[in-house]
């Protein structure tokens, strides 16, 4: 089963939601801003995209330049922050089975189909 983590206000994730309808593969979405992951959700997530957490966040948000940018954090503190932020979650990310991608261009989704 395919899931894509989406947040409707991204035009990305948008582009992805609609490659995902026209691909015809049942998915499920999940709207992360609405329902957070647990921590355990994203370390699985991370995982499946094989990089760091750092790869995830939304680097020229706001809350990431004043609140993170200028700290050197670990890779725990980096999660905890993209869990607290939301907001700072790239989008879209597209899982399938052990497998994620996160979909930016959006033909990055046929990597993981």
């Amino acid at each position: 089963m395919i899931t894509i983590y989406h947040n409707n206000r991204c035009s990305k994730s948008r582009e992805g939601l609609c490659f995902l309808e026209n691909n015809k593969e049942p998915f499920t979405i999940r709207k992360y801003i609405d329902e957070p992951f647990t921590k355990e959700e994203l370390i699985s997530v991370i995982k499946k995209l094989n990089t760091n957490p750092i790869a995830l966040v939304r680097t020229k948000e706001t809350i990431w330049k004043e609140n993170f940018a200028h700290k050197n954090l670990t890779d725990n503190e980096i999660i905890d922050a993209l869990l607290q932020y939301p907001k700072l979650i790239e989008r879209p990310i597209v899982v399938k089975n052990n497998k994620a991608v996160i979909a930016r261009p959006t033909e990055k989704i046929n990597e993981i189909l």
